[in-house]
């Protein structure tokens, strides 16, 4: 449940307005080419997340494997994916709540105050507030967080098969040609995007620490939370595209509930559909936010970022500090920045990460090759492999743009690693000790 609350929603309900008119009706073909290239990273998530079943997600498998410095690349690379993608979630949620509101109260939020700077607005406010909500909740531990996202994912599953019943019957064939007018660029621009979609597959392997059985239960839960948001993920799409002609999503970021209400002619199914986007949106917000908190509680207590975010609450066992300092940062970077420009941030970080993850794969299996293993990825390394050129692929497809800002970002942090992180790390401090602990004394 935490893995489909991290990944399933805004990638379906938001971000398809902005793939559809990259790739026409071949979004359906995007979808599942995102979905493969997450497929096989899943499979190398799979195997790591019952083989160290710890904190940390992919940071903490690079760790073990590749040495502190890719795993601090590989970190840093997670915190632009978590951080900015509970950004760019949140800004999703505020258009689903407007929609909500002029269908109950026939009023919505002044544009000033829903949208960022550069979409028209001075401050997101509705996508602070939904940060903050998950906030509050994550305050309170892991288990009470846990049942408050099983509630939402149902109801965001029961929204979407909503959605197909009565999308269906709006559905034109014409609407299908032609299936690609931009070509397989598109296609693969498009899904570069939509990976975006994806994110939050592997948000059960932050859980590590927290789970009852993760040697058995973290790679069941990666790959069947896959599966099912990727079923949902092209049937959704298959319905929109083929219920509202491609040209018409360009700009739309609430399309979902705009094809009900044009579908039934009636503004109740639009409304009750916004309804589930919210709780579904919000879902997302509070499982990728709990991920970022516990990937920097892993590098916290590697010493590669500061102690404060690997302190925990005596009674509830949350990491209180890291969690609303993250919160923080995170609301006000949904408030102030525009959706396109954060989706592709979190895309091109998240892919960097997967691929480090398949390099670890490979790595273990020729360093460890005996080491248990609760789940094998088959016919390995041809998966990983085949996984670390996908995401290869997919990064070369997104902008020029996304690839400067993902510059500048690795270069901070690795002017922050060895400012910060070098010197106090695990390894050095403990380096030292044992090197002084062999000196003479005077």
């Amino acid at each position: 449940m935490i893995s489909i609350g991290a990944t399933l929603g805004t990638g379906i309900f938001v971000v398809l307005g902005e793939a559809v008119p990259k790739a026409g009706p071949a979004v359906t073909l995007s979808f599942v080419i995102a979905g493969l290239t997450a497929l096989f990273s899943a499979l190398s998530y799979a195997e790591l997340a019952g083989t160290i079943p710890v904190a940390g997600s992919s940071y903490s498998y690079a760790y073990a494997t590749l040495g502190e410095l890719l795993a601090w690349i590989c970190g840093w690379c997670l915190i632009l994916e978590y951080g900015v993608s509970v950004a760019a979630v949140a800004v999703g949620w505020g258009q689903y709540l407007n929609e909500l509101l002029d269908g109950t109260l026939g009023a919505t939020l002044p544009g000033a105050l829903s949208a960022p700077p550069g979409d028209g607005g001075l401050f997101n406010l509705p996508a602070l507030a939904v940060v903050l909500l998950a906030m509050a909740f994550l305050l309170g531990g892991a288990r009470e967080s846990a049942r408050v996202n099983t509630a939402m994912v149902a109801v965001k599953i029961i929204a979407l098969l909503l959605f197909c019943g009565i999308g269906v019957l709006g559905v034109r064939s014409g609407n299908y040609a032609p299936f690609m007018p931009l070509g397989m660029a598109g296609v693969s621009g498009a899904g570069a995007t939509l990976f975006f979609s994806y994110i939050g597959f592997d948000a059960a392997s932050t859980a590590g620490e927290e789970a009852k059985d993760a040697q058995r239960d973290l790679p069941r839960a990666i790959m069947l939370s896959l599966v099912v948001v990727t079923a949902l993920y092209v049937l959704v799409a298959a319905v929109a595209v083929g219920a509202r002609p491609w040209r018409s999503f360009t700009g739309s970021e609430a399309a979902l509930a705009a094809i009900m209400k044009d579908v039934t002619g009636q503004g109740f199914w639009a409304t009750l559909l916004a309804a589930g986007a919210v709780v579904a949106i919000a879902s997302v917000v509070l499982t990728v936010l709990y991920g970022q908190t516990r990937i920097l509680f892993a590098m916290s207590r590697d010493g590669l970022v500061p102690r404060v975010f690997s302190r925990v609450h005596p009674a509830t066992g949350a990491p209180r500090a890291n969690t609303v300092i993250v919160s923080l940062f995170c609301g006000v970077l949904a408030a102030a920045v525009p959706l396109g420009r954060l989706a592709d941030a979190t895309s091109i970080g998240t892919l960097f990460a997967f691929a480090l993850v398949n390099v670890s794969v490979v790595v273990l299996r020729r360093t460890r090759p005996t080491m248990p293993r609760a789940f094998r990825v088959p016919l390995s390394p041809l998966p990983p492999v085949l996984g670390f050129a996908l995401c290869l692929w997919m990064m070369g497809s997104l902008s020029a743009v996304t690839w400067a800002v993902f510059a500048v970002w690795m270069a901070a942090g690795t002017v922050f690693y060895f400012v910060y992180g070098f010197r106090r790390s695990r390894l050095a401090t403990g380096a030292r000790t044992s090197t002084e602990q062999t000196r003479p004394e005077k």
